[in-house]
């Protein structure tokens, strides 16, 4: 059995999943539900799944398994994450999300929700030690094929109407607004959101096949076939997001991707944030900006949601938290356009996109002169795909065994001037360039950061950085 807890919920190889896997850990969360208070026999729990080919068998094995805790399962279809969070939170329900998110197809996993939002790591101990528990019991390890009652069209219109709010209406009238659909279950909503405020929106990529779209590493292919529809079309932007629909793809009037965390920032300045907690990964000019107090986190939305827990638990007001993939989580209720938007401590990618197409269409900027005026430092990432756990784990062994081996390593580079062990290792060189390794939580893959003061530099240290990746012999 391969699965485990990543960044962002288990993740394993779909071969494992649809078998007695997703069984297994679907009893070890409803015992745990049950244990702690957080249900009670007969509660309803909350079921989405993504458009991998394995996730309908996975969710079918996951809703037989509740029933069989004593659980109700309610299906909810082919949703976003977010609007899964917000239908489960509205109604005090648990609930599973079945998605791989980003990773490749032959891959998927398996995220859980408390009530009040993304269980923390605490819960993903106890129940990774249910499981463990329950391992040679035949009941939690049975697959058989569940249902629930369909409530897709209640999930779907609640987090519609929340969206529908965001923006004055008609802000976004003139707007020529691509929709790369691909196969995120965001798609069709996407569409329904943009043409609600006015823009003029093209479907575009529709895939009945999936294609996993990580938003902190467009593909270079992905960003060719996003500058020709920008061009053919004459477009002012391209919205997209993961597989899930947590994570935002923001392309400018050129096709080019803005980075996650540039959204973060955009849509915290928009919110009027006091605090904003975000990963390490996340830009280093974040502190300079000095609109919010920010909370630097490791690399996951659980250690993000913790973090605005704690702020929360202090007395800060309008506290939220976005990662450098985009997605933002709302720690607190906010009010805009004359109405409450509830806390959604979760990512979400409808917000960042909206609050960023907002404010440009409100300051006249088109989305590649918005990104200039914030003059952050470059940045910029990608990923060592294939590259085993093992081997991730030797080389950073090494280069965290002494400051001696980091600094060999470095030497093609660099010269190391300060280190940071908060998530992976980032490392300051001495002209001011940072690098930053950190193995991925959810598919054997090394990524690599990288910050510098201009494009060309920047993208010369990330090839720099993915090419001593790729020698590492262990």
């Amino acid at each position: 059995m391969t699965a485990k807890f990543g960044t962002s919920g288990l993740r394993g190889l779909s071969s494992d999943l649809v078998g007695a896997v997703s069984a297994l850990y679907s009893s070890a969360f409803a015992r745990h539900l049950l244990a702690e208070g957080l249900a009670q026999a007969g509660s309803p729990v909350v079921i989405a799944r993504d458009f991998r080919q394995s996730s309908p068998e996975i969710a079918a094995t996951i809703m037989a398994a509740l029933r069989r805790a004593g659980l109700v399962p309610i299906d909810c279809g082919t949703i976003a994450t977010p609007a899964l969070a917000l239908y489960g939170a509205s109604i005090g329900a648990a609930g599973i999300m079945v998605t791989g998110s980003h990773i490749p197809a032959d891959r998927n996993g398996i995220k859980f929700y408390r009530p009040d939002g993304e269980i923390n790591k605490q819960d993903e101990l106890a129940i990774t030690r249910l499981a463990a528990e329950l391992a040679d019991d035949p009941d939690a390890n049975r697959v058989e094929s569940g249902a629930g009652d369909d409530h897709e069209s209640a999930a779907s219109s609640l987090f519609l109407d929340r969206n529908f709010h965001i923006l004055p209406e008609g802000c976004l009238t003139g707007k020529r607004i691509g929709i790369y659909q691909h196969s995120t279950v965001a798609r069709d909503m996407m569409v329904t959101v943009f043409k609600h405020y006015g823009a003029t929106v093209f479907p575009l990529g529709r895939s009945e096949v999936f294609i996993p779209v990580d938003t902190e590493a467009v593909s270079a292919d992905t960003v060719t076939q996003l500058a020709h529809w920008s061009d053919e079309l004459a477009l002012d932007a391209i919205i997209s997001t993961d597989g899930d629909g947590d994570r935002p793809l923001v392309a400018d009037e050129h096709g080019l991707p803005l980075r996650g965390d540039l959204l973060g920032l955009i849509a915290a300045r928009f919110l009027n944030a006091g605090v904003v907690a975000t990963p390490v990964t996340s830009n280093s000019g974040l502190e300079q900006d000095g609109s919010f107090s920010v909370i630097r986190t490791r690399v996951g939305s659980p250690y993000v949601i913790a973090a605005m827990d704690g702020a929360l638990a202090e007395g800060r007001a309008r506290v939220l938290g976005f990662e450098a993939n985009g997605g933002l989580m709302l720690g607190s209720d906010l009010t805009l356009e004359g109405k409450v938007l509830k806390a959604l401590p979760t990512r979400d990618s409808f917000l960042p996109a909206l609050a960023v197409l907002g404010v440009a269409a409100q300051s006249g900027h088109t989305l590649s002169s918005l990104t200039k005026a914030f003059s952050l430092p470059v940045a910029l990432s990608d990923r060592v795909e294939h590259f085993a756990t093992e081997r991730s784990a030797s080389l950073m062994a090494y280069i965290r065994q002494s400051r001696d081996n980091l600094s060999t390593f470095l030497a093609p580079i660099g010269t190391v001037s300060d280190v940071s062990d908060i998530d992976g290792l980032r490392v300051t060189l001495a002209d001011g360039r940072v690098i930053h390794f950190r193995p991925s939580g959810n598919a054997p893959e090394m990524r690599c950061y990288v910050e510098a003061k201009t494009h060309g530099e920047a993208e010369a240290l990330l090839k720099s950085g993915l090419d001593l990746i790729g020698g590492w012999a262990g």
